[in-house]
């Protein structure tokens, strides 16, 4: 097998929450490219039917809530009944509420804290199970470079980043003699739709200038990279790792 063919995604079953736009949508391309066949997440049926059909032909949706449990259950096993595997979990959602922590409530700690980890928690515990009866599978968690880099008024999120970085090396102690690896990817600023109208802000713009080595943001396909690397055999070998993809921000003062 030479070094390409250790990239290859052939054969292989890919789940991607999340998966309908922004880096979950690169990471869904770039397995198909690869040869996977792709399953993405999302709430809204009609723009994950969009997004399956811009993918192509090997992608399909679940829509559910990621909070939901029964629905998470149900989701699985149609995705277990057609497929009858998955070898790839990618854990890609996430909500965002910048507001200091002294202004939340009890409840909407919780919410967040459900969907932003203890959500991918019971995921990853639910396909675990299955990728060990099957003797290989590949988990990955998208994180964030703010999770070791907090900004004041936006305290729960680093908290659920940094909990998905702890789950991923836990995993990876738990489950690598069964052939699963787990790992987490921390991308920095990246120009998704979501954050379109930052990237084009003159005051981030200068911002990221002077903070980021290479000087702009990440185009969103750039992820892509490092989800098939930790995806593929050509990774087999990184387990309990975090990649940081923020173009050097993390290591400049």
């Amino acid at each position: 097998m030479t070094l390409i063919d250790r990239f290859s995604l052939e054969g292989r079953v890919a789940l991607v929450t999340g998966g309908r736009q922004g880096l979950g949508y690169e990471i869904a391309r770039g397995f198909m490219d690869a040869g996977a066949t792709v399953i993405i997440t999302g709430r809204n049926e009609a723009r994950l039917d969009e997004a399956c059909k811009a993918l192509g032909h090997r992608a399909s949706y679940a829509a559910f809530d990621i909070a939901d449990a029964p629905a998470r259950r149900a989701a699985l096993d149609a995705i277990y009944e057609k497929h009858g595997k998955l070898d790839i979990l990618v854990n890609n959602v996430g909500a965002r509420d910048r507001r200091s922590l002294d202004v939340f409530t009890d409840d909407e700690i919780a919410s967040f804290i459900d969907t932003d980890l203890l959500a991918a928690v019971s995921l990853s515990r639910d396909v675990a199970r299955a990728m060990k009866a099957q003797g290989h599978g590949r988990l990955i968690f998208l994180t964030s470079v703010l999770g070791r880099m907090p900004l004041p008024g936006d305290n729960l999120y680093p908290v659920a980043k940094q909990g998905l970085e702890g789950l991923a090396r836990a995993l990876a102690v738990e489950y690598g003699s069964f052939g699963i690896t787990s790992n987490a990817i921390a991308p920095g600023m990246f120009a998704t739709e979501t954050n379109a109208h930052l990237a084009r802000d003159p005051d981030m713009q200068q911002f990221t200038a002077m903070r980021v080595p290479l000087q702009r943001w990440g185009n969103p396909e750039e992820i892509a990279g490092a989800a098939l690397l930790l995806a593929s055999d050509a990774g087999s070998f990184i387990n309990g790792h975090t990649l940081t993809v923020d173009g050097g921000h993390s290591i400049r003062m």
